[in-house]
């Protein structure tokens, strides 16, 4: 009866779904931006004709979580002419709590064709894991990409990473923290390095303390809030771990940051450009002065946010 009664619960436990907040979508944003951009149009998921595509694979199965063993998943876009390119782990934003691996795809395919191994990666969401999960799920898919290097035509010693909004934060925070035995977690590819070479922020929070950020009217069900188990006065040493700011040094690699035109999404860059001027290490800031936060997600902004992010790897990578 025991036994009966285990396996009947396990079966239950791998047929929960996991919650998902489906309330961000591209065509809503193109209907909330439409009236004041009247000649925005959304980017397309549109492979172009030099770039092979790898999508859904598997990068990293979770055990016994609380919707069973869990896998993660990514999309690979690779130039198609035979070489060892550099490569980009992009990052979705959206709140920590909504979107999904395909709002990076667009961006992807464009710069796959510029001669950069491109990979949109799944994380967990704060309906199924708080901080730091997300961390933990990124950098086992750094560690992915050095495994599966050959394959896909990657140099190894040439890995970025980008991330769009909630999707920067994340990219800072994994980038900053190279090294740190805390942030590794125990997830995937383990024999393999999950350091990264360069970051791409686009209008990613890079610090929740500063004054832009923290003084935001937040209610109980913020999504910062939510995915930090609390507020700033509730949990001020998360809030703090989880600023990438605090973890950059003198060994920090070199950051881009493309911006819109609202200030709050860059809370701490400037004190963070400061501390990397100091250090020597190269900082590139560009910015479109709109008041329209998701940029990379529509024409015209798609092709000049990919040349920006294509030059820099080529600057940094050279």
């Amino acid at each position: 009866m025991v036994l009966f009664v285990s396996f009947y619960a396990k079966a239950q436990q791998t047929t929960i779904k996991i919650p998902k907040d489906t309330s961000f979508t591209v065509k809503n944003e193109y209907k909330k931006y439409l009236k004041n951009f009247p000649h925005i149009k959304p980017a397309k998921d549109s492979l172009p004709e030099n770039v092979n595509e790898s999508r859904n694979l598997v990068y990293n199965t979770l055990k016994n979580t609380l919707f069973g063993d869990r896998d993660l998943h990514l999309d690979v876009f690779s130039p198609k002419k035979k070489g060892k390119y550099p490569a980009l782990i992009m990052v979705h934003g959206e709140g920590w709590r909504a979107g999904d691996k395909a709002l990076q795809v667009p961006l992807a395919q464009k710069l796959a064709a510029k001669g950069i191994v491109t990979v949109c990666v799944e994380y967990q969401l704060l309906q199924e894991a708080k901080y730091p999960a997300a961390v933990f799920n990124i950098k086992s898919a750094v560690r992915w990409v050095r495994a599966n290097a050959d394959k896909y035509g990657i140099d190894s010693d040439k890995i970025a990473i980008s991330g769009c909004s909630a999707g920067g934060q994340l990219a800072l925070l994994v980038g900053l923290t190279n090294g740190v035995e805390a942030k590794e977690g125990n997830q995937g590819n383990l024999g393999f390095s999950s350091n990264v070479q360069a970051i791409v922020d686009l209008d990613g929070v890079v610090d929740f303390m500063a004054p832009l950020s923290l003084n935001l009217k937040r209610g109980p069900d913020s999504p910062d809030v939510q995915w930090l188990g609390g507020t700033f006065y509730e949990k001020p040493e998360i809030w703090k771990d989880a600023s990438p700011i605090f973890w950059a040094n003198e060994k920090s690699c070199p950051i881009l940051f493309v911006n819109s035109g609202f200030p709050r999404f860059h809370a701490g860059q400037d004190e963070l450009i400061g501390m990397m001027k100091d250090w020597g290490i190269y900082t590139e800031v560009h910015k479109f002065d709109i008041q329209l936060h998701t940029f990379w997600l529509f024409n015209p902004w798609i092709d000049p946010t990919a040349n920006y992010i294509n030059d820099f790897l080529l600057k940094v990578f050279k």
